[in-house]
């Protein structure tokens, strides 16, 4: 039988008017702002109006350490929140996902959409993937109106003193493009002096101003972290910040719109909040708080998620997100697939579809060590998500099954991808199970008046199994001057996303190793401390064969090969 892909079924769905999906959650026609028969932004009234309502219960997905072969987070959280609706669909109970954006970087590079899969899907896919409602490209021209305003003011004849070898503000694109990773500005003033300085772009995804926009917890709040976002000094060493450039307001401005919660539907009709995008392999990886916020005053049951592996997204979701705003998740789903588990346990890529039960044993120590660091670490209840794959044998899925629940956790096998709802119906229940009877043990893995270095530590030594931290030198002196003012300040580890060292290649859960932190950024509007570890790039580059290769439209207007 022929399998289609995702785009080919997402083509292939009959979708509902949106004003219906969300009529389910009680919202009315006046409460949205359209964008088309199928994507509508929930108006900044109607979020206000609903701030007085209960909180549903959060859900976290998360994932053990990805690898090449992918192990479908987003497409899990998707299946679990329809399962949830026909279990709750005798109750008068509603369950909705509250996930993030994707960024153009991976749609077109590596790895590609983040809408889900198979069956498990949100849509319309080629918008949400593609431009959506805009929301990225206004946060990049936020972010790039601030870039402008001070060159502009170095130009127009620096009032401020602006010491331009100290700026460390830089422009930002939601493309992946090595090329422009590092810049050389050549410019002169009004009066034609010259001045040369360093910089260069980011991803969107990876930027502060993204960060706060996730963050922010109201316009007023927005407006005022941009304002504190730290551009550069003076020649007399003083901090520059936005709002001395009175750039806050203007920036605010482009990103009102954006700023409220946008909503569409899964395959399965079920509402879904898809607002914002930080990576989690380098900024906290988590969607918008009003999103997530406004999801919990309209759902009884929430499913979001944290994007990579647990050692990333989810310590972020938890030592940032919650740390800011209180949420705390009722229960957590770790998805884990066979195929990661072997290339874990050191197959390769091409060797994943082949039963190899000594590869799963040994791989097991990752899926081990994510579930120390939630239960043991931040007190959380956990399920496993076996997300199911047609080479998986009985006996892999025995063996896996067996040795978590040795570990007191469940393993349930979920073939949502295939079967949509229908097949995470266990999960649901389980997940129902588990909120049913938590206690409340929850706990963030450390203080705020810890240390900035210690907090480090702790990440590295108890979250990655690291024996050590090592800064470079450039990293010890920036963290000399961010501790004298920021170390109250959490930190957001960036580093690879496929092991949990600062070394991609190293499998499993590794021991002993050191965390090697290159560089140091403050973001002082999102209020965190960004720890730039071994080879990651802020800018990511396309791989050899990008998946834009694959991308095209035919003679009817239609989108093909995205994924």
């Amino acid at each position: 039988m022929k399998m289609h892909s995702d785009i080919e079924i997402a083509q292939a769905a009959t979708l509902k008017p949106i004003s219906k999906i969300v009529a389910k959650l009680n919202l009315k026609t006046k409460d949205l702002i359209p964008y088309g028969h199928y994507i509508a932004k929930i108006s900044a009234k109607c979020v206000q109006a609903l701030q007085s309502k209960a909180d549903g219960q959060l859900i976290l997905v998360t994932a053990i350490s990805p690898t090449p072969a992918g192990e479908g987070k987003t497409t899990t959280t998707i299946g679990l929140a329809d399962a949830l609706n026909q279990v709750l669909a005798d109750k008068g109970q509603q369950a909705m996902v509250c996930v993030r954006e994707p960024s153009l970087g991976p749609v077109f590079g590596l790895k590609g959409g983040a809408t889900g899969g198979g069956y498990s899907q949100v849509v319309p896919m080629e918008d949400v993937n593609l431009h959506f409602t805009g929301d990225f490209h206004a946060i990049t021209s936020a972010n790039n109106l601030l870039a402008a305003l001070i060159d502009n003011h170095l130009y127009q004849g620096n009032l401020l003193d602006i010491d331009p070898a100290s700026i460390t503000w830089r422009r930002c694109m939601d493309m992946n493009d090595r090329a422009l990773r590092n810049i050389t500005l050549h410019s002169k003033d009004k009066n034609g002096q010259s001045y040369t300085r360093q910089t260069g772009f980011d991803i969107t995804v990876a930027s502060e101003v993204m960060a706060i926009f996730c963050l922010a917890s109201s316009l007023e709040d927005l407006q005022a972290r941009l304002g504190k976002i730290q551009v550069g000094f003076t020649t007399t060493k003083t901090p520059v910040y936005a709002c001395n450039l009175q750039a806050e307001g203007a920036m605010a401005a482009l990103l009102k719109n954006a700023f409220q919660p946008t909503v569409v539907q899964t395959l399965a009709h079920t509402a879904a909040l898809v607002h914002g995008g930080p990576f989690a392999n380098i900024a906290h990886g988590c969607n918008s708080v009003i999103a997530t916020r406004t999801a919990l005053k309209l759902a009884d049951f929430v499913v979001t998620e944290a994007g990579f592996g647990a050692d990333l997204g989810a310590e972020k979701f938890i030592d940032i997100k919650c740390r800011k705003t209180g949420l705390r998740p009722a229960a957590v789903v770790l998805v884990a697939t066979v195929r990661a588990l072997k290339y874990h346990g050191g197959v390769e890529v091409t060797q994943l579809n082949q039963e190899n039960l000594t590869a799963l044993k040994v791989g097991m120590a990752n899926l081990d060590k994510h579930l120390q660091n939630l239960q043991q670490h931040f007190g959380l209840k956990v399920i496993v998500a076996i997300n199911h794959f047609a080479s998986d044998t009985e006996a892999e899925i025995d063996l896996l099954q067996t040795a978590t629940n040795h570990l007191g956790v469940n393993a349930i096998v979920c073939k949502h991808w295939a079967q949509g709802a229908a097949g995470a119906i266990d999960l649901a229940n389980e997940v129902l199970d588990v909120i049913a009877h938590k206690k409340d043990n929850f706990r963030l893995l450390y203080p705020d008046e810890m240390p900035l270095l210690q907090k480090i530590q702790t990440i590295a030594e108890k979250i990655y199994g690291a024996s050590q931290v090592e800064l470079t030198v450039n990293a010890q002196m920036a963290l000399i001057t961010l501790e004298k003012n920021y170390s109250h300040f959490p930190v957001c580890i960036a580093k690879t996303q496929y092991s949990f060292s600062s070394d991609p290649s190293l499998r499993g859960a590794p021991t002993g190793h050191a965390l090697q932190v290159r560089e140091l950024r403050l973001s002082r509007g999102a209020e965190f401390i960004v720890v730039i570890c071994g080879d990651i790039m802020t800018m990511p580059g396309l791989p050899s064969q990008p998946a834009s290769e694959r991308i095209g439209v035919n003679q009817a207007g239609i989108i093909t090969g995205l994924s």
